[in-house]
């Protein structure tokens, strides 16, 4: 039996992509297509499996717990995901019409970039220093990206676990050209027309140095993990809030 797939923002440069790739699935039938202006309230458990949600950080909370009381499982790409809002989501899971009710947000889908996040998670204990530089397109709207700050807790994980310390940093700087400093690890944002999305990785120790890169050079390479997700999460089993694509691919 097909998928029924519902996408919310589906006229934006990442919705309409999520449409053709349905469209192209052979397990999948897209549902509903809304946009900016469309009422939410049209996609139901009668006609949607899976709504897919990709906006803009302003809008994407309120469409998920919108999308959440009306008993609907999704899966979101919209970046911009803080803790708190996050907390809200499980909030109204814990509260939603059905008890295995499902949200998975993804920081990135390109597999590269998924596959690069978990390398330096597993590279981060074994390097004195680490630091994350994101580089995008100058029409994105978060700085740093979704996926950069993922990576700068995922590597902060590892260092606890491995029972590391700070990392060096003598710079006298007063915050100001240092990158954002999230949870202990710098992250540098660079917004330049030509580019799409990249992520490099640098990791330090006394006269060696690991560089982890990922390029996603067209949005169509997203759209395989949104595929996955939707599969995933259409197949039962994921009851909650699920963060990270890595969480699908049994790494």
């Amino acid at each position: 039996m097909s998928i029924k797939v519902s996408v919310v923002g589906a006229k934006g440069r990442m919705g309409s992509h999520v449409v053709e790739a349905v469209n192209g699935a052979d397990d999948m039938d897209l549902a509903l297509a809304l946009d900016a202006g469309d009422d939410l309230a049209a996609i139901t458990p009668g006609n949607t499996d899976v709504a897919v949600e990709f906006t803009v950080p302003t809008v994407a909370l309120d469409n998920v717990l919108a999308l959440i009381g009306q008993g609907v499982d999704v899966v979101v790409g919209t970046t911009g995901w803080t803790d708190d809002k996050l907390a809200r989501v499980t909030a109204a899971l814990a509260d939603a019409p059905r008890a295995d009710q499902a949200v998975f947000i993804a920081p990135n889908f390109a597999i590269s970039a998924v596959l690069a996040d978990y390398f330096a998670t597993v590279a981060a204990p074994y390097f004195e220093s680490a630091e994350v530089v994101e580089l995008h397109h100058p029409n994105k709207v978060d700085a740093p990206s979704g996926t950069a700050i993922h990576t700068a807790h995922g590597i902060a994980e590892a260092r606890r676990a491995a029972g590391l310390g700070a990392m060096p940093d003598a710079t006298e700087t007063d915050g100001g050209s240092r990158g954002q400093v999230i949870d202990g690890v710098h992250v540098h944002a660079v917004r330049l027309r030509g580019l799409n999305a990249h992520e490099e990785v640098l990791l330090g120790n006394a006269g060696e140095q690991l560089t982890i890169r990922a390029d996603s050079f067209d949005r169509i390479s997203f759209m395989p993990g949104v595929l996955l997700a939707v599969r995933k999460i259409a197949a039962g089993g994921h009851a909650g809030l699920t963060v990270g694509l890595d969480k699908f691919l049994d790494l």
